[in-house]
């Protein structure tokens, strides 16, 4: 077989006497079609990266060390990478101080704060695997995701607005009133043994200055010494999936994972030269620990966090004063940002790119982002929790159809197939089928379930997303909608996202979601729940009729609701799978 050589076109070509074999390289957009079925590798002139995280912030804070590294305004807190950097090492030696040990895990439960990065990195500077622990938890969910992967150690805020955390703490393990910091002994969760109050002093919890100061010489001389020992493959991070169904899972990421995931998909939105990003995203969420703190980690880039909780209002108000470059975003977060009543007051003009990811993403809502908003470098990333979390990424550069219509294109050093549900085969470019990825981004595992993760991941390491795609000859991906979410209407396919994508052309229509409810003659029916425009008003006659010759006929929702909010799950994902009642259903 022939080397490969370089073809005029600026691929790779793949010298064989039968037939030429292009290799087409993602470090930029694609402008010739190569893919002749659909499979996609992202091959890239980039290696992939052989560090660790907390080496990878040993880097940025050599490069950067005046830097900001991080900006969390409503605490008020600042601090450079190298002041960063000097926080982590003390917290990572007073962990070990504390008789954490490299393996151990840490859960992290709280809202976005300094502490919550502070301890995403001191615990992997120490071996210890951070677990990213939902903050809305309440406290069965709690004591399941600590005992499934035997936390040792969990650091929480008292509380924050209604979540009252360390008497939920107390209410798994009252044992913690009269026990002596570090030594709890818990029949509940019998490997929990320290918790770590970051703002007040509470009976049988240690208080983070107590971390801050245990770490001595000898601490900081031991944790140096570990840093020649931790792996690139040793787990890090385990991140709980949020099914609407079932117990989470947790998804088990190494370094290797993360760190190289951050990496391209940085390069991807050209964080080289991109200095202050936006973060109102939650930083227990892959999108918010990996998309920003990773990032933040590999490419020196400045996180600002508007706020503690959710607040549309102050991300607009912290890119106008901090003068960010970029935004991150859910969909619902930029739905909000484009309702503020006095949006056209904000001067938004040093914002030049943005990603929207999380959720299916409406075009109209891409499209608003971009006109409205004035952030033309707009993308969207397509990923899961199980692959770390980006598979798909848009070119800041792409057109309007793409940014809007795909999930952008395949990542670096990825591969991705659609097969055909039922056998496995691979479809032909353009048609739709079950997307699979393969690569260095695939998870290790589900912590303790071998069963859940041969589920998902086969033998041949491809991991099964359960969602519907097809990929087009350039490797852009669209996504049609979950498997599970499909509706069946007397024996043709529905998918609800490309139903909901529709409905938000709407002009009165402000969310839009798409159920399939149960129907003896059809099989199941198409439900539409809409959250109207605020002082709109709309009728279900109003919504068919303008469904009317614009979407097939059996796709037209056979019943129309209108809600005020939808039911979510603890990470805020819509439950698709509440049934509404017959009696509201229009």
């Amino acid at each position: 077989m022939a080397g490969l050589v370089e073809d005029p076109s600026g691929l790779l070509r793949q010298g064989k006497a039968e037939a030429d074999i292009f290799v087409f390289h993602v470090d930029s957009p694609p402008t010739i079609p190569t893919l002749t079925t659909s499979y996609a590798h992202g091959t890239s002139s980039k290696s992939l990266l052989f560090s660790t995280v907390g080496g990878s912030l040993q880097a940025s804070a050599e490069r950067f060390p005046d830097r900001e590294a991080v900006v969390f305004l409503q605490d008020g807190v600042r601090k450079t990478f190298s002041q960063l950097q000097q926080d982590v090492d003390q917290a990572a030696a007073g962990l070990l101080a504390l008789g954490l040990k490299r393996g151990d895990r840490l859960g992290m439960w709280g809202p976005n704060t300094y502490e919550w990065v502070l301890f995403q990195f001191a615990s992997a500077k120490a071996g210890i695997i951070l677990v990213s622990v939902n903050p809305a938890y309440q406290v069965q969910e709690l004591e399941f995701a600590l005992r499934k992967v035997g936390c040792n150690a969990i650091v929480c805020p008292t509380q924050f607005k209604t979540q009252k955390y360390c008497d939920m703490l107390r209410q798994i393990c009252p044992e913690m009133d009269t026990a002596i910091p570090g030594s709890v002994k818990s029949a509940r969760l019998p490997d929990l043994h320290t918790v770590i109050v970051t703002d007040s002093r509470q009976p049988g919890m240690y208080h983070l200055e107590d971390v801050m100061q245990a770490g001595s010489s000898q601490h900081m001389q031991q944790l140096e010494e570990l840093q020649k020992k931790l792996s690139f493959d040793d787990p890090i991070n385990i991140q709980f999936t949020s099914g609407t169904t079932g117990n989470p899972k947790g998804a088990t990421l190494s370094h290797h994972n993360i760190v190289n995931n951050a990496y391209f998909i940085g390069m991807r939105l050209g964080y080289d030269w991109r200095v202050r990003v936006c973060l109102p995203v939650p930083m227990y969420h892959c999108f918010g620990s990996v998309g920003g703190g990773i990032v933040m980690a590999t490419h020196g880039i400045t996180l600002v966090s508007p706020s503690t909780g959710y607040d549309g209002r102050a991300n607009l108000a912290a890119m106008e004063s901090e003068r960010c470059t970029f935004v991150y975003g859910t969909p619902t977060m930029y739905i909000d940002m484009l309702g503020q009543p006095d949006l056209a007051k904000f001067d938004l003009s040093s914002v030049e790119g943005g990603i929207m990811a999380g959720s299916p993403c409406p075009p109209e809502i891409v499209k608003k982002v971009i006109s409205t908003m004035g952030i033309k470098e707009f993308v969207i990333a397509y990923g899961t929790t199980e692959t770390s979390p980006v598979s798909f990424c848009g070119f800041p550069t792409d057109n309007l159809e793409r940014k809007s219509e795909t999930v952008g294109c395949i990542a670096s050093h990825i591969e991705a197939k659609v097969v055909d549900p039922g056998s496995g085969q691979l479809v032909p470019l353009g048609i739709s089928g079950e997307l699979m990825i393969r690569g260095y981004c695939v998870m290790l595992e589900y912590w303790g379930d071998v069963a859940k993760t041969d589920e998902c991941i086969a033998k041949d390491r491809w991991y099964k997303t359960g969602d519907i795609a097809s990929l087009d000859k350039y490797g852009f991906c669209r996504i049609e909608g979950r498997i599970k979410d499909m509706i069946i209407r007397g024996g043709e396919n529905i998918y609800p996202a490309e139903i909901e994508q529709f409905l938000h052309t709407h002009p009165k229509v402000q969310e839009a979601q798409v159920i399939g409810i149960k129907d003896e003659r059809m099989g199941e029916e198409v439900c539409a729940c809409l959250k109207l425009k605020a002082g709109q008003d709309c009728s279900a006659e109003d919504i068919k009729a303008y469904c009317k010759g614009k979407i097939a006929h059996f796709k037209i929702p056979r019943y129309v609701t209108f809600v005020n909010d939808y039911p979510l799950t603890v990470s805020g994902k819509v439950i698709s799978q509440t049934i509404y009642s017959y009696s509201k259903l229009s």
